[in-house]
């Protein structure tokens, strides 16, 4: 690592602690040339692998978009989006993979979806995974009443939030 001030080559650490919830390193770091201190910031990168072959980094931005089409006309906000990428991400991260199948990050977005909005969730799932007939729709759509319903029963007078 250079230092940023007299750009010698190497520099010590000096102490690490991890920030973001795990997600990234923050290293103390002192260059032995001049003295002096800085710190860095240390993150895995995610790489995704797209059906047709091309490699590219992982993108929070692209998973908000591509689920911003499902939730066109519902109340779905930019933050609520926002923290459904985060989600997405985190748990793309905690498989312990660098790079990732397209077809794994459309996976991981199901489950946050479903929660967020299941009229976007079906949106989304149909085109993800490829809905040909309407028997399609009503097995998506029975799967989500009996969650309902397993929530209901869980909970009859709705006192859990």
């Amino acid at each position: 690592m250079h230092c940023p001030f007299c750009r010698h080559s190497d520099s010590r650490v000096i102490d690490s602690r991890t920030s973001d919830d795990g997600l990234s390193i923050r290293r103390r770091r002192q260059c032995p040339e001049c003295g002096r201190r800085f710190s860095t910031t240390e993150t895995s990168s995610l790489t995704v692998i797209k059906r047709s072959g091309v490699v590219e980094p992982f993108s929070r931005e692209k998973v908000v978009s591509g689920v911003r089409k499902a939730c066109q006309g519902r109340p779905v906000t930019d933050s609520d989006l926002a923290l459904l990428a985060q989600q997405v991400e985190e748990t793309l991260r905690q498989s312990g993979q660098a790079q990732l199948d397209a077809n794994d990050i459309g996976l991981a977005i199901l489950a946050p979806l479903k929660d967020l909005d299941e009229i976007a969730y079906l949106r989304f799932a149909s085109v993800y995974q490829a809905f040909e007939t309407l028997n399609d729709f009503e097995c998506a759509i029975e799967q989500l009443r009996d969650r309902q319903r397993a929530d209901t029963a869980a909970d009859p007078e709705g006192t859990h939030a």
